[in-house]
């Protein structure tokens, strides 16, 4: 059975999942982040792991590989279809990060790597990590931080999108500080932060086209602009990472932060 997606994630669940089988080439873009959350983690065999907003599943595959007995869960169909697609032994279902379908303490391991930030409701969501993560479990979490160039890709693509509602939710940006990471999950978890970084793609073009393929904002963003627009779209998008190019291709500084905590 699989629980309603909140009325107010409507939206954001047919952006996300608007990727499908092709959002898989983002996540291998980023993959050195998600092992680096897995690693510290060192789930091991048999172990109850549950990976939230899952995408299409990629750090649910590397806890697999552990030997792990895993549930992903994601608000996009079409990226949770292309994960079953992609590991079926792994146990994928539709979700709500915010209004989580599982027993208190069900989880060894609970993890979400540049997924839960989007969120519309934090302290929802902070809440729903803590409840389903045993007494003792351990909790991995991997996010960008404000003022980098994951937020600075995002204001490229902004005056292209629609205006913000009156109430607009809290900047995703604000999960990877410390201090707010703290409001929201340090009740519950002793909490550990580290830092890693670097994408490398050929040319803005490359990643231009990936994006827009896979990518579930980008796609549906491109989607909705008119022609011109597009192309407007299309030309700052490139020239934004074509300013990190080097001699041999597109070196981005991509900063993340790595949150591991210890549920007390």
């Amino acid at each position: 059975m699989y629980p309603t997606i909140r009325p107010h994630n409507e939206k954001a669940a047919a952006t996300w999942g608007s990727g499908g089988a092709a959002y898989d080439k983002v996540s291998e873009t980023i993959a050195d982040a998600l092992q680096h959350v897995v690693d510290r983690l060192d789930p091991e065999p048999g172990e109850k792991c549950l990976d939230v907003a899952t995408g299409t599943g990629w750090t649910a595959r590397l806890l697999k590989s552990r030997g792990a007995d895993v549930v992903g869960v994601d608000i996009g169909a079409g990226v949770i279809e292309a994960a079953k697609t992609l590991a079926p032994s792994v146990d994928f279902r539709i979700g709500d990060a915010e209004e989580l379908e599982f027993e208190d303490g069900s989880f060894d391991v609970v993890t979400s790597t540049f997924g839960v930030m989007f969120v519309a409701r934090p302290e929802d969501t902070g809440r729903q990590l803590a409840r389903v993560c045993r007494k003792g479990g351990r909790l991995g979490i991997c996010t960008w931080p404000p003022g980098d160039t994951v937020e600075g890709l995002f204001q490229v693509m902004r005056p292209y999108m629609p205006p913000q509602p009156p109430n607009p939710p809290p900047s995703p940006f604000e999960w990877g500080k410390p201090e707010r990471l703290r409001e929201l999950l340090g009740g519950e978890f002793d909490l550990r932060f580290e830092k890693g970084v670097t994408l490398r793609m050929p040319s803005g073009k490359a990643v231009w086209d990936l994006f827009v393929e896979g990518y579930g904002p980008t796609r549906t963003l491109a989607a909705a602009c008119d022609p011109k627009r597009r192309e407007e779209l299309e030309r700052d998008f490139i020239a934004y990472f074509d300013g990190f190019a080097n001699e041999l291709g597109v070196a981005m500084p991509l900063e993340y932060l790595v949150t591991i905590g210890l549920r007390r």
